[in-house]
């Protein structure tokens, strides 16, 4: 059985590795929410990854990857499944105002269950389809769970002017950055090393036409 003295020292290497400095008491709290989602995982199959090191790996150390490129004082994470990479960049870059948005109800209450068991101050989690979220956020990730037209398509609306846009890929083809809609321009596709990960990461980064500099 993997203990937590395991997972704390996979987290503690891998950070090292990107290299990041975590607040005090992140590392701690990163842990917590491993152990929190492999509970919940064992009974609402949240997430295909069921090893909790796996999860360190492929969910915490991944979404901390991104961590450099978020900038602004709101997030919206669209698709967010189980808290990624959204949770992960609330413990690890907090004082943002945070809404995970995710349209299926168990994951959306898992959020919920994580964001009190973990006091995540200024973290929101909300049920609905990406097209019917209000408002507008300075920076926006999404983790691979559309193309990137698609993605743009349905939640375009929500980022602010001058913001950022973070879309997580594995393999990018030409075909889908090709895809992108004139409103929107690729500013970057920056290639992601994830300690202890061989799959291929990439981060793309859109902003509107015409925008300047991030948020």
């Amino acid at each position: 059985m993997t203990s937590r003295a395991d997972l704390a020292a996979r987290l503690d290497h891998g950070v090292a590795a990107l290299p990041l400095a975590l607040p005090p008491g992140a590392a701690e709290r990163l842990v917590d929410y491993v152990e929190l989602l492999a509970r919940w995982n064992a009974a609402y199959n949240l997430t295909a990854v069921r090893d909790p090191l796996e999860m360190v790996t492929r969910h915490v150390l991944d979404s901390l990857a991104i961590a450099p490129f978020v900038h602004g004082d709101t997030l919206a994470d669209l698709g967010t499944g189980p808290g990624l990479p959204g949770i992960v960049l609330a413990i690890a870059v907090p004082r943002r105002e945070t809404l995970l948005v995710d349209a299926n109800g168990k994951k959306v209450r898992f959020l919920r269950e994580a964001i009190r068991s973990l006091q995540l101050t200024g973290v929101r989690a909300l049920q609905a389809r990406v097209e019917d979220v209000p408002g507008q956020f300075d920076c926006i990730t999404a983790r691979a769970f559309a193309s990137l037209s698609d993605m743009l398509a349905w939640g375009g609306h929500l980022l602010a002017p001058g913001g950022t846009w973070l879309a997580m890929k594995g393999r990018l083809a030409d075909a889908e950055l090709a895809g992108v809609p004139p409103a929107f321009t690729v500013a970057a596709v920056q290639a992601l090393a994830v300690p202890g990960l061989e799959a291929q990461r990439q981060l793309v980064v859109l902003r509107r036409a015409g925008a300047g500099a991030a948020c």
